[in-house]
């Protein structure tokens, strides 16, 4: 299961660095890679809006 990015996104930034495998990718809502994504939750924890969610 991965974590995924709603519509509330703001696109801070603040997430692209907390992931260790690199699955987020910039735009003007940020995208997590499902095959990438290790579930780690780092995003979600570090994410001002809460705009980040386990799928």
């Amino acid at each position: 299961m991965a974590y995924v990015i709603t519509d509330d996104c703001t696109a801070c930034g603040s997430c692209i660095d907390e992931c260790p495998v690199e699955a987020i990718s910039e735009g003007d809502i940020y995208k997590i890679d499902p095959e990438t994504c290790t579930d780690c939750g780092a995003c979600a924890d570090v994410c001002p809006v809460e705009a980040i969610l386990p799928e």
